[in-house]
């Protein structure tokens, strides 16, 4: 039978959104901090599990440790490789400044003293995580939802990479974003550009096809599947997408993005089928516009049908 999703409403959740974000930034920052740098910036983002997010191992000094989101029990859990387990309840009332005590109080009992830059990053929010009382909010049931559609999208989109043999990244969640994301390398280059920032130019050093998941903000309303080519090649939007509710847009203004609505995909016949057409379909229109070599690329495990334009 195909998989019911669940119903992700923006506004039934939004203050409680922003509150997870910023301390899955928290999370994510000690990560950047605890793990070697890999490129574009693969070392930083975060993981879907069957409780929740999880880092995966990091390490301090002689310690190795993971922290995991578990949404099931709402508590974020720190585990290290001598044995230890310790657990911060994830409760309304919470605040991002209560949240980075916390954690960071528990790390320091077990001999783990990360070093971040506690401040968000390329969010509107802009209080530094120590000061910020003012989101704490949480919603255990919603974001057993959310999580939900993050384990759906991280099957999928799996399913997805193995229909390509170039380089391409894990399905991870990158916590400044907060979106669910897998990116296709054609193995060219990317012009480089003084103009863009260290981070960006790190990122998008090589051409790409991205595709990803966000629960939506302040732009885009509702939770959202999207792609986008970058460098983006002329014409781009006028390629076909599939399912008929996909379509182009330019919510940011910067750039061109496929997209189909959540409610598109979980109200589908078949939302797996769904998802994978409109992935194929970006797929498709970013790799013909960008003379990408997609018979080259694609891999014996893809169907048939999937392995050219």
């Amino acid at each position: 039978m195909p998989e019911q999703l669940p119903p992700l409403p923006l506004e039934e959740w939004e203050e409680a959104k922003d509150t997870l974000h910023l301390w899955v930034q928290i999370v994510g920052k000690i990560r950047l901090a605890s793990t070697p740098l890999a490129n574009h910036w693969w070392n930083v983002p975060l993981y879907t599990s069957v409780r929740g997010l999880t880092t995966r191992p990091m390490r301090q000094g002689d310690v190795s440790f993971e922290i995991d989101f578990d949404f099931l029990d709402s508590e974020l859990v720190i585990r290290t490789d001598r044995g230890e387990i310790d657990r911060l309840a994830l409760v309304d009332g919470l605040s991002v400044a209560g949240f980075y005590r916390e954690l960071f109080s528990r790390l320091a009992q077990l001999g783990i003293e990360p070093e971040i830059r506690p401040e968000p990053y390329g969010v509107p929010m802009t209080t530094p995580f120590p000061d910020d009382e003012e989101h704490a909010s949480y919603d255990a049931e919603v974001v057993r939802r959310f999580w939900r559609a993050l384990l759906f999208t991280d099957r999928v989109f799996s399913e997805f990479a193995g229909w390509f043999s170039g380089k391409q990244s894990p399905v991870h969640l990158f916590w400044h974003s907060f979106d669910l994301v897998l990116t296709r390398f054609s193995g060219r280059a990317a012009p480089s550009s003084r103009t863009i920032d260290p981070v960006s130019r790190e990122a998008y050093s090589h051409e790409v096809i991205s595709f990803g998941f966000w629960a939506g903000d302040k732009t885009v309303r509702q939770p959202t599947f999207y792609s986008y080519t970058a460098p983006e090649p002329d014409g781009l939007d006028e390629e076909p997408l599939r399912p008929a509710a996909a379509r182009w847009d330019a919510p940011y203004a910067s750039s061109t993005f496929a997209v189909l609505d959540y409610d598109d995909v979980r109200t589908a016949d078949d939302p797996h089928d769904a998802l994978l057409d409109f992935l194929q379909s970006a797929y498709q229109a970013g790799a013909r516009r960008a003379d990408w070599n997609t018979s080259a690329l694609a891999s014996s495990c893809a169907p048939p049908a999937s392995r050219s334009d």
